[in-house]
């Protein structure tokens, strides 16, 4: 055990997210989210967090690893197909919300990209975390910054 340490952050996520170097990118994918085959694409880790949401785990994540500044938007959600135009996704502000608590750029540091440009971007993570999480376009990819 580890003292400070979120307890959600299984020791496999741990090692990955100290592996990690300023610029890699981690994708938390939504219970629908296809990582196990988004990782094989291009040899991605793929870690399970099965059975916790990703606002937990978005939190738990932003206390051990700072947000790239170097970049507009190191925070990247996935838009809504046309078809889906109407639908509200609250937990995107959730993520606003975790997000402006560790980083001071708020929610000025998320971005998005479309459906099919994010499983592109997805595929050259270097860690693909899925997650249990039952919310429809929840998944966000992290770009890591440089811990001072």
């Amino acid at each position: 055990m580890l003292k400070n340490i979120p307890s959600i952050l299984s020791p496999e996520l741990l090692k990955v997210l100290s592996e990690m170097g300023h610029g890699d990118r981690i994708c938390i994918g939504d219970g629908n989210f296809p990582g196990a085959s988004m990782a094989k694409a291009e040899g991605a880790i793929l870690v399970r967090a099965d059975g916790h949401g990703i606002p937990e785990l978005l939190d738990a994540i932003l206390q051990v690893i700072p947000l790239d500044a170097y970049v507009e938007t190191p925070a990247m959600l996935m838009q809504k197909m046309d078809c889906d135009k109407d639908l509200v996704i609250p937990v995107w502000d959730e993520y606003k919300a975790i997000i402006a608590k560790h980083d001071e750029r708020g929610a000025s540091a998320v971005g998005s990209y479309e459906r099919f440009e994010f499983y592109d971007q997805a595929k050259k993570c270097y860690c693909i975390l899925q997650s249990g999480e039952t919310a429809i376009y929840a998944n966000i990819i992290l770009q890591k910054g440089v811990i001072k």
